[in-house]
């Protein structure tokens, strides 16, 4: 079972709660579980890994694949050890950094009051958040509540880096990687690394929508489940493990 992370394990850039804890623990008894965002692997750590009062047996079932899937990680050996990444050239990276710079200020969504970092490196992946990396989320939904400011932003940066993927990321947020990288690419690669196809997955997200970020995985032909928010997430699961 596949999960995305922000709005569907939790809200954006937070911690899950002890109810979504408990569940994915259960959950880890049962089958494979991986957990696919556009998050660094740090954010996976303070948003779930330290909330998980699981076994090294439980945690050996748990793959995360942050930034789409250009990274994965195993608990092996009592730590979380990094299978692969796949980085962008530094060259490319100062590239990407650059437009999406003049974008926003060019399209006047650069702003002044923010939280955290505006621009991200996260090695396979840069990440333009328009608030900071650490924006409240009630200030992230009152910012972009129909999604226009930020696609404004996406396009005039696909238009400008036609040789990689920039796609539509968190609420307030913008992912640039190597072509072709979006959630499906992580999928497949998850389905070789554990020698499953499409029909052994289930995968859970809150961006099904054509223009989500979670649409891919959807579109190749995986079980898709649509959940608003976390609690629905808490719930479909909740449903699983006693069906």
């Amino acid at each position: 079972m596949a999960f995305d992370l922000d709005g569907t394990l939790a809200e954006s850039k937070s911690a899950i709660t002890a109810r979504m804890a408990g569940l994915l623990v259960r959950l880890l008894d049962e089958v494979q579980v991986c957990i696919i965002s556009g998050g660094a692997f740090p954010q996976f750590q303070t948003q779930v890994l330290d909330h998980l009062d699981a076994t090294p047996q439980q945690l050996a079932k748990l793959n995360l694949m942050p930034t789409n899937g250009t990274r994965y990680y195993l608990f092996r050996d009592g730590t979380w050890r990094e299978i692969y990444s796949e980085d962008l050239p530094d060259a490319a990276k100062r590239q990407v950094i650059d437009v999406l710079t003049e974008g926003a200020k060019n399209l006047g969504l650069w702003e002044d009051k923010t939280w955290g970092d505006i621009i991200e490196d996260r090695g396979s992946q840069i990440t333009f958040s328009a608030l900071g990396q650490q924006a409240p989320v009630a200030a992230k939904t009152e910012w972009d509540p129909d999604g226009s400011k930020k696609e404004r932003l996406r396009a005039w940066a696909a238009e400008r880096l036609p040789d990689l993927e920039v796609r539509s990321g968190g609420s307030t947020s913008i992912d640039v990687t190597a072509q072709g990288i979006d959630k499906a690419y992580g999928m497949r690669k998850l389905m070789a690394e554990l020698h499953v196809g499409m029909e052994d997955i289930v995968f859970v997200g809150d961006r099904l929508d054509p223009q989500g970020n979670d649409h891919p995985v959807e579109a190749m032909g995986i079980r898709s489940v649509s959940v608003k928010n976390w609690q629905d997430t808490a719930d479909f699961v909740d449903q699983w493990l006693e069906s």
